[in-house]
C-alpha cells in the first residue's frame, strides 16, 4: 500500500484492505473476508473500527478549520467475482443448534451497526458508493443498498435468497429498497428469492451505473467525475433523501429482533439446507481466482 495512506495502513487490519488517493479524495475500502466471503464478526468489527479512524480524522480537521479530505468512500471486494454471499450462516448454524440467542443478536447487532453507520455516511460530510465486482446476495446485497450509490459490474448477480431456508434479509434490505422501490416490489424481491442482473435493476433504479466487466475501478471514477460537476446539488438532494425518508436505527434493530426470532424457529430441515450453502460457500472461496494484489496503478 501507498506509504502516502495515513488513514489506516494495511497492517492495522485482517480483513480488511484500504487505499487513500488523496488528490481525489476517494478512500476505497476492499473486504478480503476468510474463510469464506461473507460477513465474518471479525470483518464487521474492523469495519467499525476503520470508521471510527475516518470519524476522528474527519472530527480532527474539522476543529483545525482544514477542508475535509475525504469526500468518497467506496466499498468494494478485494478479490473480483464475488462482492459478498452475505451473513455468516456457519455461525447461524452454530447459534441456533446451541439455542444460543444471545450471540446471534449481537451478530445482528453488530451487523446493522455497520449498516447503518455507512447509511448515514457516518455523520461525516461524505458520499458512499458501493462498488459491486462480484455476485452480492443477501446482506451482501443489503451492505450494497446501504450506500448512496451503487456500480455494478454487468455479469454480476444480486438478490435474496434467503426464503430458500425459510428466512428473510433481516439487516436492512426492506428499509433500504423500499426508500427506492414500492412495497409491492420489494416483497416481491424477498419472497420470490429470484436472483437478478445488474442490469435490470439499473432499469428498476436500484443499480445507478452498470460497468462493463472489468472496468467497475474505471467506472467508478468516470461517475465520481460526474458527481463533482453539480456536488452542490447532488449533496443537496443527499441530504433531503435523508430527510424525507429517513431510515433510524431504532427501525433497523426493530426488523433485526424479528429476524431473531425467526432465525431461532428455524427446524433440522432448514438448517441443513444452510450447511448444503455453507459447504457451496466455501467450495466457491477455494475456487477464486487469485488476484494480484490491488496496487495504486488502479486509481490513476
Amino acid at each position: 500500500m501507498p506509504e502516502k495512506n495515513d488513514i489506516s495502513p494495511r497492517q492495522f487490519y485482517n480483513q480488511l484492505v484500504t487505499d487513500f488517493d488523496d488528490d481525489a479524495g476517494i478512500l476505497w475500502c476492499f473486504a478480503d473476508p476468510s474463510p469464506r466471503p461473507c460477513f465474518t464478526p471479525r470483518l464487521l468489527e474492523e469495519l467499525l473500527k476503520f470508521y471510527q479512524v475516518i470519524r476522528s480524522k474527519s472530527n480532527s480537521e474539522s476543529r483545525a478549520g482544514i477542508e475535509q479530505s475525504v469526500k468518497y468512500l467506496i466499498l468494494a471486494s478485494y478479490r473480483p467475482g464475488v462482492f459478498s454471499l452475505g451473513g455468516d450462516l456457519n455461525l447461524f448454524i452454530e447459534c441456533i443448534k446451541g439455542r444460543d440467542r444471545a450471540r446471534l443478536d449481537e451478530y445482528m447487532r453488530l451487523s446493522i451497526d455497520v449498516l447503518y453507520k455507512t447509511h448515514t455516511n457516518l455523520d461525516v460530510p461524505l458520499s458512499t458508493l458501493a462498488l459491486i465486482r462480484g455476485n452480492a446476495l443477501g446482506a451482501g446485497f443489503e451492505g450494497a443498498l446501504s450506500c448512496d450509490y451503487l456500480v455494478a459490474e454487468r455479469s454480476v448477480q444480486l438478490g435474496f435468497p434467503e426464503v430458500l431456508f425459510n428466512m428473510f434479509p433481516g439487516m436492512g434490505a426492506y428499509s433500504f429498497l423500499s426508500r427506492r422501490l414500492n412495497s409491492v416490489q420489494v416483497e416481491q424481491m424477498i419472497l420470490s428469492g429470484r436472483i437478478y442482473t445488474a442490469e435490470e435493476l439499473h432499469e428498476m433504479g436500484v443499480v445507478d451505473v452498470v460497468a462493463d466487466d472489468g472496468q467497475g475501478i474505471s467506472e467508478i471514477q468516470k461517475f465520481i467525475k460526474k458527481l463533482e460537476k453539480n456536488q452542490v446539488t447532488r449533496k443537496a438532494l443527499l441530504k433531503i433523501r435523508h430527510r424525507v425518508n429517513p431510515v433510524s436505527l431504532d427501525e433497523l434493530l426493530d426488523i433485526g429482533k424479528v429476524w431473531v426470532d425467526a432465525a431461532m424457529s428455524l427446524t433440522a430441515r432448514e438448517l441443513r439446507t444452510m450447511e448444503r450453502l455453507v459447504k457451496s460457500q466455501d467450495k466457491m472461496a477455494k475456487t477464486l481466482v487469485q488476484t494480484e494484489k490491488i496496487g495504486n496503478s488502479n486509481y490513476d
